[in-house]
Formats: C-alpha cells, sequence, structure tokens
C-alpha cells in the first residue's frame, strides 16, 4: 500500500512540473539595429535548458534573411515579428533588444493578443510618432552619434570600425572587445528614421517590462529611465553591463528574461 501511494504522489508531481513547463510561455527574441538573430546563442540555450519554447526572429536584410535595403521597411520587420508569433498558439513573451524595441511595439500595435509580455532590453521604448532617429536625437549621453556613418547611396548605416568595442562590448573581456567588430553588421537606413505608429487602445494595453543596462554607451543609462518614466512598465530590471548583455552575461539576462515573463 505505501509503495501505491508513494507511487501516486511521484505521478501527481510528476503531472504537475509537466503542466509546469506546458504552461510557460514562448519566447520570441528580437536583435536590434547591425545584429541578427545569432547574437541570442547562449540566451537562447538557457531559456530552452529551462523548458521555454524560443524563437529568434532574423529581421530582413541580414546575410540569413537576405533583402536589398530598398526593399527593406519598418512595416517588414513588424510583420516578420508577427508571422513568428502566428506559429506560436499561446500569447508570447516578446524581447526586443535596442532598435528592437520599437519592432516589438510596432508588432504589439498589429497584434497585441499575440504577446503576453513586451520586454525591452536597453531598448527604446516608443511613443506614437518616435523612431530611432528622434529618440537618439533626445539623447545626449549616448556615445554612439560621432561613429554613426550613413551610406545613403547604398541605402545602409553603419558603425565606425574603430569604436564598435567600446560601444557594443566596453564591458567586455579582451577576447569579445578583439571579436565584436567583425560581427557588427550594415544595417538598412529606411527603418531607422521611419515614425512607429502605437495607439492607447492595442500597444498600450500590451503588458511592458524593461530591462536596464547600466554601463551602455549605445542608449545611455539616463535615457532608459527617461523612456520608461514616460511610458510606464510593470517591472524593472537593471543588468551591470554595456549595451550586449547577451554576449557579456547571457546567462544573468536569461534569468531576467525568466522573471519578466512569470
Amino acid at each position: 500500500m505505501k509503495m501505491l501511494i508513494a507511487s501516486a504522489a511521484a505521478s501527481v508531481l510528476a503531472i504537475g512540473a509537466n503542466a509546469q513547463t506546458v504552461e510557460k510561455p514562448a519566447i520570441v527574441l528580437v536583435h536590434g539595429a547591425f545584429e541578427n538573430d545569432q547574437v541570442w546563442g547562449h540566451v537562447s540555450a538557457k531559456l530552452q535548458k529551462d523548458g521555454y519554447q524560443v524563437v529568434a526572429v532574423d529581421l530582413p536584410g541580414r546575410p540569413g534573411n537576405p533583402a536589398t535595403p530598398d526593399k527593406v521597411s519598418l512595416d517588414l520587420y513588424r510583420d516578420t515579428v508577427v508571422k513568428a508569433l502566428g506559429s506560436i498558439k499561446r500569447p508570447a513573451v516578446v524581447v526586443g533588444h535596442s532598435f528592437g524595441g520599437i519592432v516589438i511595439s510596432a508588432a504589439a500595435e498589429k497584434a497585441p493578443k499575440k504577446i503576453k509580455t513586451l520586454v525591452y532590453l536597453a531598448a527604446y521604448l516608443p511613443q506614437d510618432g518616435d523612431s530611432l532617429v528622434s529618440l537618439a536625437q533626445r539623447d545626449p549621453d549616448a556615445k554612439v552619434g560621432p561613429h554613426l556613418q550613413i551610406q545613403k547611396e547604398k541605402g545602409l548605416a553603419s558603425i565606425e570600425y574603430s569604436a564598435r568595442a567600446d560601444l557594443f562590448a566596453n564591458d567586455g573581456p579582451d577576447g569579445l572587445r578583439k571579436a565584436i567588430p567583425d560581427l557588427i553588421l550594415d544595417e538598412p537606413l529606411a527603418p531607422l528614421a521611419t515614425p512607429v505608429k502605437v495607439t492607447a487602445a492595442n500597444f498600450g494595453k500590451v503588458d511592458k517590462v524593461y530591462i536596464h543596462t547600466a554601463m551602455d554607451q549605445v542608449i545611455s543609462p539616463a535615457f532608459q529611465a527617461k523612456m520608461v518614466a514616460a511610458t510606464p512598465v510593470r517591472v524593472e530590471y537593471t543588468l551591470q553591463t554595456g549595451h550586449t548583455p547577451f554576449l557579456t552575461n547571457p546567462d544573468g539576462l536569461a534569468d531576467a528574461i525568466e522573471r519578466a515573463a512569470q
């Protein structure tokens, strides 16, 4: 009898554990400008190990999702994220890094019922009519401006090669700082200047979380705080990193995303 009871108890515990796993929301990861989906490798592996379904979106205009700059738009970025959400049965947690914050905001405006929580990671948290360009111009403490190179004839923006390590991995080890300049991509220009359309009826009703980066050189900590003050979020976390915590502190970032997903 004791064995039967013990076996039954074990079965109940197993069912409960499985139910908890099933109930975990899927997590959609959206990279920022000058990046592709490969930046999420370590974070994605940690989240999957912890029982989450993970979808890392590769926005158009990258080697893994090729498109010429003239074909790339903010609407196309938005629709790429919405399409990824369409493959997931339940509302998902959607994480946007840097410029990805504008992209996920546009996706939330179009498909708010597909999103459980928006997580802004060192990201632009826009109000209606904002763009990356307009927001960056209001961030006097950011260090990226003098190193942004515009190639109008090619429809591309790029970051000065010699400045990339200090901007994106100022908190990283020497090996990463040496590698990261070659990982930074040119970015299609048009989406960066396109205003995003968001409304209180759609975007405004979606749950939001912000993950601050205390050593950021690209979107300054002060401006991150200013954006959150203008568009309040449910909860805030802070990582003691620069702009790319998925490279310099992937476990800490994964933990913050998991807390946001609860």
